[in-house]
């Protein structure tokens, strides 16, 4: 595939990394020579100096012979990505991508509007990470969770800790215990810095992150597997009045008892009073422990750390587990910190760099793809295809479809119904198919259902 993108930022040079991986034509524009030199020295693309907003920098581009256009200049630039999207489509692109930071361009209405003019895809990556929070804290005992098919099927993930019941138990043996048809299955499992694909004799191991496919109704039982008691949250603290901050509150605060949000830019602390109204407000530092305690840290449920600091987020997570809050959640831009933050026993991490790459790059995924995430603190990614009829994945039970080792189907839904896959398993067109799979599989596997 051909590819093209505007923007040498954080998430363009994510997205040139990943995607120059996957065996793509990757171009990438920008004004700042420093930095296309230095994502050219440490990825596979064809760097362009120039506005992303040129004509002729678009056209030496080769926008005309694009596949994908992806408009992705820091969040602020929003006008100059809307512009060079429709210049890159009415130059011969045939799909192209917008990053946005204006919540009222994604009313049902406003992107129609965008579709008609030629966008095909707007995204806005604060947002996306707000409502990952969210799923988050409402099934606090999990450190990731993912919907499938309107949440027939939810992808969850757990850390095993001492009291997990299925500690030193191999995969087979957590089966056979359970009565009748299994509700859900371990898919991949990251271990000391490795992402495992589990098979029958895999022995689950303490500190073990499992990822696991569910059906909705048995979630709850699934997360038990963990050792870790259900949280219910009724007390938020949330560290960053940010666009993320901001949204995540404003969810909350009508749904608990009390949510406080800790802001240090006075000015910023005036415009939340008015657009949080049944919020706390506090400005200062939340970097300063004793304000913390004194603003009854050890009393909340959850503590959200969304600042534009990785560093300040994960020290102040720490604070909070070590002042008693079950639940903590970390934005953490830098990918390095990623496994850190989890070493030192925060709970969940949020990086918009790792959303945006997975609603992207399920673009330039071959057949029909309704989802795609990229999970963090493993090299995976779980994606959901829909079967075709007659494709190679209805000729076969699912243990002889000979499917790669680096990937396993974990769920499936079929009209209302969501099934927890097996090896006698027989998909059927229309299926939605959960799965999981490392980079060495992704582009190996949309052959199984096209």
């Amino acid at each position: 595939m051909n590819i093209i993108i505007a923007g040498a930022g954080e998430v363009g040079f994510h997205l040139a990394k990943m995607l120059s991986n996957e065996n793509h034509q990757i171009s990438i524009i920008d004004k700042d020579e420093a930095r296309l030199h230095y994502i050219a020295e440490t990825s596979d693309v064809i760097p362009i100096t120039g506005e992303v907003t040129s004509i002729s920098t678009l056209e030496k581009a080769g926008v005309n012979r694009c596949d994908l256009f992806i408009a992705v200049s820091p969040a602020t630039w929003q006008d100059v990505n809307i512009v060079a999207a429709l210049l890159a489509k009415q130059l011969g692109a045939k799909r192209v991508i917008a990053r946005i930071n204006n919540n009222e361009y994604l009313t049902p209405e406003n992107k129609i509007l965008f579709t008609e003019l030629g966008v095909d895809l707007l995204f806005y990556p604060e947002k996306i990470a707000a409502y990952e929070i969210l799923d988050l804290l409402k099934q606090s005992g999990t450190s990731e969770f993912m919907d499938f098919s309107g949440g027939r099927l939810q992808l969850i993930v757990l850390k095993l800790l001492e009291s997990s019941s299925i500690l030193n138990k191999t995969m087979e043996q957590v089966a056979e215990e359970a009565i009748g048809e299994p509700p859900y299955r371990a898919v991949a499992i990251a271990r000391n810095g490795t992402t495992l694909i589990p098979r029958k004799n895999t022995v689950f191991q303490i500190n073990d992150v499992v990822f696991v496919i569910t059906k909705k109704e048995a979630t709850h039982a699934a997360m038990a597997l963990s050792g870790k008691e259900k949280i219910v949250v009724r007390n938020l603290m949330i560290m960053g009045g940010g666009r993320v901050g901001q949204m995540v509150a404003k969810q909350m605060e009508t749904r608990i008892e009390k949510v406080r949000v800790i802001e240090l830019d006075n000015n910023r602390c005036q415009e939340l009073v008015v657009t949080l109204p049944k919020s706390l407000i506090i400005h200062g530092d939340a970097r300063n422990t004793d304000l913390l305690l004194e603003e009854d840290l050890p009393n909340m449920d959850a503590f959200v750390a969304v600042t534009s600091s990785s560093e300040a987020n994960i020290l102040s997570c720490m604070a909070a587990k070590r002042a008693g809050v079950k639940k903590t959640i970390a934005q953490v831009e830098n990918l390095d910190y990623i496994k850190l933050a989890e070493s030192v026993g925060v709970d969940a991490t949020i990086n918009k760099k790792l959303i945006t790459a997975s609603r992207i790059f399920r673009f330039t995924m071959i057949g029909d793809v309704p989802s795609m995430k990229c999970l963090h603190g493993t090299e995976a990614e779980v994606i959901e295809f829909i079967v075709k009829p007659g494709s190679p994945a209805t000729q076969k039970k699912v243990r002889d479809l000979n499917f790669p080792g680096q990937a396993i189907i974990g769920g499936v839904t079929r009209g209302n119904t969501g099934l927890i896959v097996r090896g006698d398993t027989q998909l059927k067109p229309y299926d939605k198919v959960v799965v999981f799979s490392l980079p060495t599989a992704l582009q190996s596997l949309h052959k199984y259902f096209v």
